[in-house]
């Protein structure tokens, strides 16, 4: 049995260099129009049937305009300590913030070949794609302005925020049509995680849909982190964590062209598991340390359910915070 991406296949040799290859131009194809619009119709009717009232995007409460001071409470975020305001009252105060009306939401998507990757109902690249959507749309929903900084490879395309649904169907159709990246090396997704970094004007609220493999993200995510608010959503397939016992099996990883045969028995079962579960655990780990909330989705799982439940969340939390600090 063989167990591959379903990528496309590499490029010839003798194509033009990484480098020289842009991310495609031009209007969207018709079935990429298709997708954008079925998935922005899905996502209303959902959204719509189980979140109520006015919030700013997908993190009600926060914002770059400094409030009043108050006393320290457990769980503030100790970024927002009033440092004047402590040293002259010897009690640790921190100021709270007024919500902006005009949001700036970045993304960040890898839309690599290992992305195109699945087993069950979907690939990881159209669970990252139907993030992106409804993490965009809940952004404009109050005319916040919305970036993004998508890698494929050694590709990166940025978008600058603008406001509005064009925008966000704009980002989705590149999303939908990167270029090819098969056997061309890891996603820079540190780069892309730096490039948001470097462009954003203020504080505002970044999105990083990506399998997270590696772990050269961690630094350049942490650093964002200090500045901005953080959402992670690690996309993965359920044969990413464990591989049943069926004996000889082809992989091939797309990022590099590399292919083995293992047979898989009961023993290497186990020790691929204990190694997945190692590995989930440094990388959540990681996008703790960088103060990001998380959202783990699944090719099997019901991904607009899992945002929406999410987001309905925080608003509870937002609403329970600001009760108990009037």
């Amino acid at each position: 049995m063989t167990i591959r991406s379903r990528a496309a296949a590499p490029a010839p040799a003798g194509d033009s260099p990484p480098d020289a290859i842009s991310w495609p131009a031009g209007p969207p194809t018709d079935a990429v129009v298709e997708l954008v619009r079925g998935l922005e119709i899905t996502i209303g009717r959902r959204v719509d049937g189980s979140l109520h009232g006015n919030y700013q995007g997908i993190t009600p409460g926060h914002g770059s305009e400094p409030g009043e001071s108050r006393v320290y409470q457990p769980g503030d975020d100790v970024r927002r300590i009033d440092w004047n305001v402590t040293a002259r009252t010897q009690e640790t105060y921190v100021r709270d913030q007024i919500a902006d009306r005009d949001l700036e939401g970045w993304l960040v998507v890898d839309a690599s070949a290992a992305m195109r990757f699945g087993t069950d109902k979907m690939e990881k690249a159209q669970i990252a794609l139907a993030a992106a959507a409804c993490i965009g749309f809940l952004t404009v929903r109050n005319k916040n302005c919305i970036g993004a900084v998508l890698v494929a490879g050694p590709h990166i395309k940025v978008m600058p925020p603008r406001a509005g649904r064009d925008q966000v169907r704009a980002v989705l159709a590149n999303i939908a049509s990167p270029p090819e990246s098969e056997r061309l090396g890891r996603s820079d997704l540190a780069g892309a995680i730096d490039r948001v970094a470097r462009l954003s004007r203020r504080r505002g609220f970044v999105t990083v849909i990506a399998d997270f493999a590696g772990t050269d993200w961690a630094d350049p995510l942490t650093r964002l982190g200090m500045r901005h608010d953080l959402l992670a959503i690690p996309v993965h397939d359920a044969r990413e964590r464990d591989v049943p016992p069926i004996g000889l099996v082809s992989m091939t990883d797309p990022a590099t062209g590399r292919t083995r045969e293992v047979r898989v028995n009961q023993d290497v079962q186990r020790r691929f598991a204990d190694a997945s579960a190692a590995q989930v655990g440094r990388q959540l780990d990681e996008l703790r340390r960088a103060g990001a909330d998380v959202i783990e989705l699944r090719t099997d799982s019901d991904w607009l359910g899992t945002i929406i439940t999410h987001v309905r969340r925080r608003k509870v939390q937002a609403v329970n915070a600001q009760v108990l600090r009037s």
